[in-house]
């Protein structure tokens, strides 16, 4: 499938194939980070690297066709830029999880650090970067956030950056500010034909939220060609009705032990979404 938003330029090698497969993204959720509000001195970066490596190998042995690193523990967020800390110990994250595994990684910098993200991925060999507000603005927990689109595709030519651009449409967490005209449809409209997004991501409220499958194939009709993940609450049970429109799938919390998502992976819960998900 060709990407509506590089005109069938396959950045990061996630060609055709990459999404015939209706792939699974597993998430790896890093532990707080030095100089993050959570983070305590005792704590250990080792370690947290050995645990994002431990996620990483459990993901790939269950099925999960890539891998999305994310400074999941680090909230509250920085609005947009994080500081260097951060990126330093995202980089050393990023090596850590492309060395266990050989499967494509992504980077997402939360809350919506694009160039970050695309810093670490061009450097570590990562294939992808997810971008939680690309178009437009929202009224986030951060507060008002505006989109990044034109930062993120400027740096990566900046760069000679091989990463594909992942970007959300009416992120989880967020309310779209405005009047309420622009639908669905135009901000997916807007994030691939005049953002030049690679990739959508659909999403519930929250994270862990179902997303409704309606909201998967509004999308998906208004820019067809470009592939469409579920970005949240995908289970074994709701993956048929959503693969009816969806080309992936975005999982963090569904494939820890127990379902929680400070727990670590459990493979046999990746196993399990992967065989559901065909």
């Amino acid at each position: 499938m060709d990407s509506g938003g590089t005109q069938g330029a396959a950045y990061g090698g996630l060609d055709a194939a990459f999404w015939q497969r209706n792939p699974l993204i597993g998430m790896v959720h890093l532990s707080p980070l030095p100089g993050s509000p959570r983070w305590t001195p005792d704590r250990s970066v080792d370690a947290t690297l050995a645990n994002a490596a431990a996620d990483a190998r459990a993901l790939e042995a269950g099925g999960a066709d890539a891998i999305m690193v994310e400074n999941f523990f680090d909230a509250p967020f920085a609005k947009d830029a994080v500081p260097p800390h951060t990126v330093a110990a995202m980089t050393r994250a990023v090596e850590a999880v492309r060395a266990a595994v050989t499967i494509p990684v992504g980077v997402n910098v939360l809350r919506n650090d694009a160039r970050a993200a695309l810093a670490i991925a061009h450097v570590c060999g990562a294939q992808f970067v997810r971008i939680n507000v690309y178009v437009g603005a929202a009224v986030t927990d951060q507060g008002i956030i505006e989109g990044a689109a034109r930062t993120a595709v400027l740096y990566r030519r900046e760069l000679g950056a091989d990463v594909a651009l992942f970007a959300d449409v009416f992120v989880k967490h967020a309310a779209q500010l405005g009047d309420g005209s622009v639908t669905l449809e135009d901000a997916a409209k807007d994030a691939v034909y005049r953002g030049l997004a690679d990739a959508l991501i659909v999403s519930g409220a929250a994270t862990g939220s179902a997303t409704r499958a309606d909201d998967v194939r509004r999308v998906k009709a208004a820019v067809p060609g470009t592939p469409v993940l579920v970005g949240s609450g995908m289970s074994a049970e709701t993956a048929p009705a959503l693969l009816a429109h969806a080309d992936g799938a975005i999982v963090g919390t569904s494939l820890k032990q127990d379902g929680q998502v400070a727990q670590p992976v459990d493979p046999e819960r990746v196993r399990a979404l992967r065989q559901a998900m065909g």
